[in-house]
């Protein structure tokens, strides 16, 4: 219709007008400063071709002398082999000529008709070669005014004199050797070629350094010995030498990608395992130092830090920096030793003030060093040490880098956690828990990118709930699930806690508070996504996780309904099938193998973990004023549940009632019906406790200062509940302990069984060698 716009004009008006709106302006902007730089360079060519066109009448009205002649006479190869001395002109009107600009200093527009005009140089090497000699000279007159200025100073200011010497040494040194050795860092580390120098033209070169030369220029490869390695050491630890730094690094790099498939070319050479371990010992140890003694870290009291990166020395060492960043990391991704990984890793420590503006090289960094991290198989100590980085790292950084590295550390965490056993879940938890304190650093970041986690699983518990197939639930049935799950409520209880936070006063005000109330939804419907015996293992890991963020935050999640649902089932109710079976460990098993369903074994598990837990969960609120109220309608549900498995009924006699077993009810369990009466009795117990404490008030249940402030003061250990659960942790602990121990005894079994093999098979490998010779023989 006439007098609207079609959709895609809308689209594109909505989508990329403005870009291009703005592409067009920055257009216009640019062939603008082109045209006033064009202009520009005309006029100035209109003037310097003004300036030689005077020139060249002048000098075509004078007679030429013989020296003039004999210089026109010459080619250009015989003319930079006399050099630029140039003859005497003894016009006095030529000599006011040669006043004017000359024709080889600036830029002009050539015209290759036009005859070159005398004295210039007919190529761009000569005028490279006038320029370095110009700016040689003009650097040395410089150097010497400023020596003139400060032999000045001495003279007519002492006081100001020595105040300099006291505080800016460097100042009044400022022709010795750190500069230009600064200067030097600048160069390229690509292999130039290299020209023999002797003693002669270095008189202050070292023979160390002479004999390195002559090896490089020999063979393309300076090999590294002990001996150098010691003087570059002694040079970084006694004169903090930048000249000996940029050795150490190169030589280094070469160690670090000694085995490395790319063809790179590399200064050094090192073939000798003692200089290879002394070469990384002293980089690792003096290279931070040296950085340091020129370029000093300024940290606050708030932990951030300030480099000086608009210094010209940090400029210079740029180059320098990047280098041995990049062959730090990759000896990270190729080390195995514990001991060698803990001390690379602690050198990087304080080279991260220094990388903070170079993101990509950060962002390798960090994917090294979280990868060693969350890898189930590094020792804990090497995993401490490389959260230290980490931890490090997101101290002195801003928040983009830390928005990065929260997301980076998360996904290793659930990379790693993805193979779940009793020999992998004490570095599971051990990642789990180091994570967690990450999040705290900056809470303002940790709510961004745990939301948008938390939300992750949000999607993925809806997306199994709204479109079921026949394996959608493994999507949430899987470790990486649960143990991400565990993981949240760790951050939680830990930054929302006030007990572990003194500086907050309630819950409430952390940041990181509003992910409470979705982690719980989602972790109640992930318990209950498959109410089945085979996955009650998954849903009291779950429990506990739960569990951890009520005790924290003293929020009351209800948690009993799932427990009770357990009650009800045929594994707690019908008498069990005798079994042989081991224990199952319900730490790590998020499923029940069908072998364990209907057993004594699996019967006698749940009857401890549902104890323990429904303790654990009455005793949060054990000095609550309302838990009377609180147990009564699970009290009521287990004393039904005790009634119902009984394997004892009444029936009546002539003579009043008779007791007798019936075969046909109850699970048969005397064990787990004990333990669940003792449970029911210290509900009971600690409920009338509190009624006895609670008829002494004076306020109402609308008094909420009230109300919190009860039995503040009391422990909950105190309390008859508590001492009950106590002794529940203290078994389970002492359980556990045993389990670990007989793994333990099983780790040691297998790897002597694995060298016994080992060693078998080397001796069958020299046998049949030996044999292999006698043939040949």
């Amino acid at each position: 219709m006439p007098g609207q716009s079609k959709k895609s004009t809308k689209k594109f008006e909505k989508n990329h007008l403005k870009d291009t709106l703005g592409k067009r302006k920055e257009f216009a902007k640019l062939k603008q400063r082109h045209q006033v730089k064009a202009k520009k360079k005309a006029r100035s060519a209109k003037d310097e071709a003004l300036a030689s066109d005077g020139k060249v009448n002048v000098a075509e009205e004078q007679s030429q002398s013989k020296d003039q002649k004999k210089l026109n006479g010459m080619t250009e190869d015989l003319f930079f082999q006399e050099g630029f001395q140039l003859p005497e002109l003894k016009n006095p009107k030529r000599a006011a000529n040669s006043k004017l600009p000359s024709p080889s200093i600036g830029k002009r527009k050539r015209n290759p008709d036009a005859p070159a005009p005398e004295g210039s140089a007919s190529s761009s090497e000569g005028d490279h070669q006038v320029f370095t000699d110009q700016e040689a000279a003009s650097d040395e007159e410089g150097i010497g005014t400023h020596q003139e200025d400060l032999d000045a100073l001495a003279t007519k200011d002492p006081d100001f004199y020595k105040y300099l010497q006291e505080n800016d040494a460097e100042l009044l040194d400022f022709a010795g050797g750190d500069l230009a050795e600064v200067d030097q860092l600048s160069e390229d580390d690509t292999p130039k070629k290299k020209q023999k120098k002797s003693k002669k033209l270095r008189p202050e070169s070292s023979e160390e350094e002479v004999q390195e030369e002559v090896v490089e220029e020999s063979t393309g490869q300076t090999e590294v010995t002990t001996a150098m390695v010691s003087q570059w050491k002694t040079a970084m630890a006694e004169q903090h030498s930048l000249r000996a730094m940029r050795r150490v690094v190169l030589a280094f790099r070469t160690a670090a990608y000694v085995n490395a498939d790319d063809d790179k070319e590399l200064r050094y050479s090192i073939s000798s395992p003692e200089v290879y371990h002394q070469l990384l010992v002293s980089a690792l140890d003096y290279v931070p130092a040296v950085l340091n003694h020129h370029v000093p870290v300024k940290e606050s009291a708030t932990g951030k830090v300030r480099v000086a990166v608009d210094s010209k020395k940090y400029r210079t060492l740029t180059p320098l920096l990047k280098s041995h960043s990049s062959a730090v990391i990759h000896l990270l991704e190729n080390l195995s030793d514990a001991p060698t990984l803990n001390k690379t890793l602690n050198a990087l420590v304080p080279l991260l003030p220094y990388l903070l503006p170079f993101k990509k090289i950060l962002k390798s960094l960090v994917t090294s060093v979280v990868g060693i991290w969350s890898d189930t198989s590094t020792v804990d100590t090497t995993r401490i040490t490389a959260f230290l980085v980490i931890r490090r790292l997101a101290v002195v950084s801003d928040a983009s880098i830390r928005t990065a590295l929260l997301k980076t550390a998360y996904q290793g965490l659930v990379k790693g956690s993805r193979v779940t056993n009793p020999h992998t879940l004490p570095a599971i938890n051990l990642m789990k828990n180091s994570a967690a304190e990450l999040w705290g650093i900056d809470p303002d970041v940790g709510y961004t990118t745990g939301f948008v986690y938390i939300r992750q699983l949000a999607v993925h518990l809806r997306s199994s709930i709204t479109q079921p197939t026949k394996d959608s639930y493994k999507q949430i049935y899987n470790c990486q699930y649960v143990h991400s799950l565990d993981f949240w409520s760790r951050v939680i209880s830990s930054h929302c806690s006030p007990t572990s936070n003194p500086s907050l006063k309630a819950s409430s005000d952390s940041p990181l508070h509003p992910l409470l109330y979705p982690l719980v939804q989602i972790t109640l419907g992930a318990l209950r996504l498959i109410p089945t015996p085979t996955y009650y293992p998954l849903r009291f890991q779950l429990t506990r996780s739960l569990l951890r963020i009520s005790r924290a935050t003293t929020t009351y999640i209800p948690l009993a309904p799932s427990l009770l649902e357990v009650f009800q089932s045929a594994e707690m109710t019908k008498p069990p099938k005798p079994s042989t079976l081991k224990s199952l460990d319900f730490t790590t098993a998020l499923r029940v193998p069908k072998p364990y369903l209907g057993t004594r074994v699996y019967q006698d598990g749940l009857g401890e973990q549902l104890v323990e837990l429904m303790g654990e969960f009455f005793g949060i609120w054990a000095k609550h004023i309302a838990f009377p109220e609180l147990m009564l309608p699970p009290v009521v549900h287990l004393k039904r549940w005790l009634k119902s498995v009984s394997s004892a009924t009444k029936t009546k006699v002539p003579n009043g009632l008779k007791t007798t077993p019936d075969k046909g009810k109850g699970n048969k369990n005397s064990r787990l019906t004990s333990s669940v009466t003792l449970l029911v009795q210290k509900l009971e117990s600690n409920a009338r406790w509190i009624e006895e404490k609670r008829r002494h008030v004076d306020f109402g249940p609308s008094n909420r200062e009230g109300v919190e402030g009860f039995l503040r003061d009391t422990l909950v250990d105190d309390t008859p509940l508590g001492a009950f659960v106590e002794g529940l942790r203290r078994k389970s602990e002492e359980r556990e302990k045993i389990l670990e121990q007989a793994r333990e005894a099983e780790r040691r079994d297998r790897a002597k069984d694995r060298d016994d093999e080992d060693g078998m098979e080397i001796d069958g490998v020299e046998g049949d060698e030996d044999e292999d010779y006698v043939d040949e023989q």
